[in-house]
């Protein structure tokens, strides 16, 4: 995580696209409600660790999308990402999470009707393989155990990151120049939620970063944090796509990030992954709803 850090710090200095208002830092940090903010971590209704490991994992595998979700099934109030998690939750809570290998047999046509969307949709087949490679490296790694996985990292969430991300189902890393950007969104969010669940105890949660997705941004600069090239606005304001690895979509994840450093290092006590937390959270409001956000349709986020 210290390498994401320091690439993502450059890429804050050089980007083109995106400026951090630096001087709107401190003054923001100081005004979060960390010690009072809502709560999302209600766990579903699961038989112990090795039922709520499988759950987080498979979910986590299948966290991305959002470039995909305006063209979704949603159920009525709930965005995409809400629709996809409560009909895996449903599913999980009736039958219990997928065995690592069920997880191997699966295939669109099976994930669509589980989240019930349309078996052609783009996204199912892209969520049936993420699955299906989960399912064969718990089964060849980990002899099929979830909490296998988690263990095997000891009390770190960023070695649990670490090794997630070196799986094609959390695979998650950009170029911009010379540099390597090693997001892992997913893995990292992984390694948050096995820790919210109870399943592990980490020790170091305050290595996470913030997880790069495409809403925490968006958070940012309605909240006057980060400024966005005007001829970049116009084009996420048509709603048109945004592509992934260019150097505006790297741009947009790489300050976040580094953002979100800056206010933690402003607010002593604050980590990055309770940041995004808090942030995650307050871009469900309507003022954050009802403004585009980029999209962008890849498997990060």
């Amino acid at each position: 995580m210290d390498e994401l850090r320091r690439v993502c710090a450059l890429v804050a200095q050089r980007a083109a696209s995106i400026r951090i208002e630096r001087a709107a830092i401190a003054p923001y940090a100081s005004a979060l409600a960390l010690d009072d903010r809502p709560r999302n971590d209600e766990q579903p209704r699961l038989r112990g660790r090795e039922q709520l490991a499988a759950f987080w994992l498979q979910l986590d595998a299948i966290n991305f999308g959002s470039g995909w979700f305006p063209t979704l099934r949603k159920r009525d109030g709930r965005s995409g990402y809400g629709t996809i998690a409560a009909a895996l939750q449903e599913r999980a809570e009736r039958y219990g999470p997928w065995t690592a290998g069920q997880l191997t047999e699966l295939d669109a046509p099976a994930i669509a009707d589980v989240l019930g969307q349309a078996p052609e949709h783009e996204l199912m087949a892209l969520y049936a393989a993420s699955l299906s490679r989960l399912g064969r490296l718990v089964c060849a790694e980990h002899g099929g155990s979830f909490t296998a996985v988690v263990d095997a990292a000891g009390h770190s969430a960023a070695e649990l990151a670490t090794r997630l991300g070196a799986w094609p189902c959390f695979a998650d890393s950009s170029r911009y120049d010379e540099l390597e950007i090693p997001f892992l969104k997913r893995a990292q969010i992984a390694a948050a939620d096995i820790d919210r669940a109870g399943v592990a105890a980490f020790d170091d949660i305050e290595r996470l970063t913030m997880f790069a997705d495409n809403l925490v941004p968006h958070v940012l600069r309605l909240d006057g944090i980060l400024s966005f090239d005007p001829r970049l606005v116009a084009r996420i304001d048509r709603g048109e796509l945004i592509e992934h690895g260019s150097r505006e979509e790297v741009e947009i994840r790489a300050c976040a990030v580094h953002a979100v450093e800056l206010i933690v290092a402003a607010r002593p006590g604050a980590c990055a992954a309770e940041v995004d937390q808090l942030l995650w959270l307050r871009g469900q409001a309507t003022r954050y709803k009802t403004s585009p956000r980029h999209r962008c349709r890849c498997t990060a986020y």
